[in-house]
């Protein structure tokens, strides 16, 4: 991913706290040199072995036979709130852009056994459910619905390099980017409504 100076990110609990929030991921393999994605829910897990993107897809999805190739290189996307930016908001006559954060994670990826697949989905239910009232958790299922698990399959992939760009208006002056908060909080658009928050709280 091209990343300007300005914008490039290398705070590694910084990323990895980005992650965890904006987990709905997309997976990017190729089959003969075509790309494929799928998007997914997806884990961070921190292990003394290294680190991990965690997820299953659907059995009839082809694409999990790429992780099954050894050395097979895997590309993850993660995104956040994104833009767009007007130059009318700005002091002097400039060109509109567009402000994202987006993150790629690259690694090698293995399959899951059925115990892995099993843990894995715990830890999911937890974070999506643990703070509902009626928690729709792993032990609370019964015998056939956990039979689903047949179905699907889990991946894990290894960490081996990480690029993260935040475009959030950095390179402008002070009373620019303050304008671009404000502008962005009248948007109607909740992505824009969102990257204003974040940009708020970067200042």
């Amino acid at each position: 991913m091209y990343i300007p100076k300005h914008f490039k990110v290398t705070n590694v609990d910084e990323v990895w706290e980005f992650i965890q929030k904006n987990s709905f991921g997309t997976v990017v393999t190729t089959d003969q040199g075509k790309p494929i994605a799928t998007h997914a829910p997806l884990q961070l897990i921190r292990t003394s072995d290294g680190d991990y993107i965690t997820g299953h897809m659907a059995y009839a999805n082809p694409q999990w036979k790429a992780f099954e190739v050894e050395k097979e290189n895997i590309l993850v996307i993660f995104q956040g709130p994104h833009g767009y930016i007007s130059s009318s908001w700005y002091e002097h006559e400039n060109v509109p852009t567009w402000n994202y954060q987006a993150v790629h994670v690259y690694g090698t990826a293995n399959i899951m056994s059925e115990k892995e697949l099993e843990e894995d989905l715990i830890l999911l239910l937890q974070k999506y459910e643990g703070h509902r009232k009626n928690p729709v958790l792993w032990e609370n299922l019964s015998s056939q619905t956990k039979k689903q698990i047949k179905g699907i399959v889990g991946f894990k992939i290894k960490i081996q390099e990480v690029q993260a760009a935040y475009k959030l208006s950095q390179n402008r002056n002070k009373e620019d980017y303050h304008n671009i908060i404000e502008k962005l909080s009248t948007e109607e658009d909740i992505h824009s409504k969102t990257l204003a928050e974040v940009m708020k709280n970067r200042k």
